[in-house]
């Protein structure tokens, strides 16, 4: 079963007991509490204690976020496990995945640090109280991280006092390992040190919103500080940083795909049981419609999700294919999950509104996942530099299998320089392409040779039209985005045996979302004639198959029908 289903999960194969162990009670913690309770704190913004408790009773993040040589003997970091876990928190609300990301934010800079004193000390903490906090953004700077005022002053003894501030730094208020970026004063030497809430030299200041979740805002006030502290200084600290955000803004698509995931079982059975008019809602033409494109959108998210997940845990020095699908994964399906929660708002109408359903919660939620971790405009920028090596200059790479066993994803705690990022090479996504033939895949591969065409004429007046438009830049790198994102769909569906009938219409509305995007490029004020020429015939019309879409719709999409209700 693609989707998740809580009360089928125990069916699934893991790699160690463990594993099956943490997601399981998870699951049972939340299905226990109920979907009362559950809004009942949501109302009332009660931040996650129990959720806290529950963690360090079991020892979650202990098993989740340690690498091999820090926790028990059988230790080991899976992104694979993360993936799980996230898309389950996502599933129940988004403050109890928020308290998980950002505590696993908070922890990562001191194991991609070479301070080894302080990540033993740091995990016996995290045994202490497993929530962590990652203090980078502040209140003056936002995004802008090279202007950091958060400072080190140094000391006659060889010590620092902490001065500063730093705003939206998520579990500020109960953290006992927060990593805090800023600089050495008089210099302008980056450094990772970490501190502690509690500490009397520490002041919480605010929870910059109302919600369950604790976004704080924070001051150091001659906060003491020793090299046992500081997990990286320099050049180091600065690539730390970034890998951070690297590694953890995977987290972003898969509780998307938790929470959108509630929403589509919540709207499917209440559409299931409500008759108007003489006629039961689920055989409206446009209900089934909606139906199917909703589930074929959150159905291409997960599939995409899991093969991201496989480039993740293959990363190495010589393959960094995941620094594509890392911001992909962040942007793309988060905001795909906006799509269909959209979808899904127009079957259920009103009810989206109720304040007993998951689905209303939902609505608040889910709109801040894309604006996390960098902005949709900040991750495209990324992604567009990665169109030249992409689309024409590719790679052999050995073949990456579903990874979702019990290694150890070392790598992602050793990944060094994070220079030299436009040059990452990619294996010819032409060849996944080659492997399917159904209609809307060969439509899209049409649709594929038009952009190249379109990045051929461009030539090298595409990078300067990119730099002085951003506009122009997000579109370009939107149409570049889909078929990295398809790529990974037509891979992760062979090895999760998905349908070729399911599979075709989920290219359905990829070939109309290529299309919008083409004439959507088309009408920018910096396309010039060529570019036009070229962005018409991106502009095609999907094969429409009512037998097929009958299908999907009996087999995928109905009969799901009551196959999962949230415990009151």
């Amino acid at each position: 079963m693609l989707l998740l289903n809580p009360k089928k999960y125990q069916d699934r194969n893991y790699p160690d007991e463990r594993s099956r162990e943490i997601m399981l009670k998870t699951i049972d913690w939340f299905e226990n509490k109920g979907l009362k309770k559950m809004k009942d704190d949501f109302f009332s913004a009660q931040f996650t204690y129990d959720f806290a408790e529950f963690i360090k009773k079991e020892k979650i993040f202990e098993t989740l976020f340690l690498p091999k040589g820090y926790g028990d003997k059988d230790q080991y970091y899976s992104t694979y496990k993360m993936f799980e876990f996230s898309e389950i928190c996502g599933f129940y609300g988004s403050a109890y995945w928020y308290m998980y990301h950002v505590s696993t934010l908070g922890l990562d800079p001191v194991f991609l640090g070479d301070n080894e004193e302080l990540k033993h000390r740091s995990a016996e903490i995290l045994r202490q109280n497993p929530l962590c906090a990652f203090g980078l953004s502040e209140k003056e700077h936002g995004a802008d991280i090279y202007s950091s005022s958060m400072k080190l002053y140094p000391q006659e003894d060889g010590t620092y006092l902490a001065r500063g501030s730093k705003y939206y730094i998520g579990n500020g208020n109960e953290a006992s390992v927060i990593t805090v970026f800023g600089k050495i004063d008089g210099s302008d030497e980056y450094v990772f040190f970490v501190v502690d809430s509690k500490h009397e030299k520490y002041e919480c200041i605010q929870n910059v919103i109302y919600a369950q979740n604790y976004v704080s805002e924070f001051e150091l006030h001659d906060y003491p500080v020793t090299d046992a502290d500081i997990s990286a200084r320099g050049p180091k600290a600065w690539d730390d940083m970034l890998n951070t955000i690297n590694i953890c803004k995977f987290n972003i698509g898969s509780g998307a795909i938790g929470i959108v995931t509630h929403s589509f079982y919540e709207a499917l059975n209440h559409a299931a049981h409500r008759n108007l008019y003489g006629k039961d809602v689920t055989e409206f033409p446009h209900v089934k419609r909606l139906f199917v494109d909703s589930f074929c959108r959150l159905a291409a998210m997960k599939l995409f999700g899991l093969r991201a997940t496989d480039y993740l845990r293959a990363a190495s020095e010589d393959d960094k294919r995941y620094l594509l699908f890392n911001p992909i994964m962040k942007m793309k399906v988060a905001i795909q999950g906006e799509t269909v929660h959209e979808l899904l708002w127009d079957i259920i109408a009103a009810k989206g509104f109720e304040k007993d359903n998951y689905f209303s919660q939902a609505v608040m939620e889910l709109r801040g996942f894309p604006k996390l971790e960098g902005t949709r405009h900040v991750n495209m920028a990324l992604i567009a530099k990665l169109i030249p090596s992409y689309m024409f200059n590719p790679k052999e790479f050995p073949e990456v299998p579903r990874l979702n066993g019990n290694q150890d994803d070392d790598f992602l705690f050793k990944q060094g320089k994070t220079r030299g990022y436009a040059k990452t090479q990619f294996h010819d996504f032409r060849k996944t392409y080659a492997t399917k033939n159904t209609p809307n895949i060969e439509i899209f591969k049409e649709q594929i040779k038009a952009y190249e065409e379109f990045l051929m004429v461009s030539g090298m007046e595409l990078g300067e039209q990119m730099m002085n438009d951003f506009d122009f830049l997000l579109c370009v790198g939107e149409i570049f985005t889909i078929i990295a994102y398809g790529q990974l769909i037509i891979e992760s569906a062979a090895m999760e045996n998905i349908d070729d009938e399911l599979l075709d219409q989920i290219f359905d509305f990829m070939v109309r979302d290529f299309s919008a995007y083409g004439l959507d490029l088309y009408g920018k004020p910096s396309s010039n004639e060529k570019q036009q020429a070229a962005c018409q015939k991106m502009i095609k019309r999907p094969d429409a198959n009512m037998e097929r879409f009958g299908k999907v719709l009996k087999e995928h999409v109905y009969s799901l029908i009551d196959a999962y209700q949230m415990n009151l």
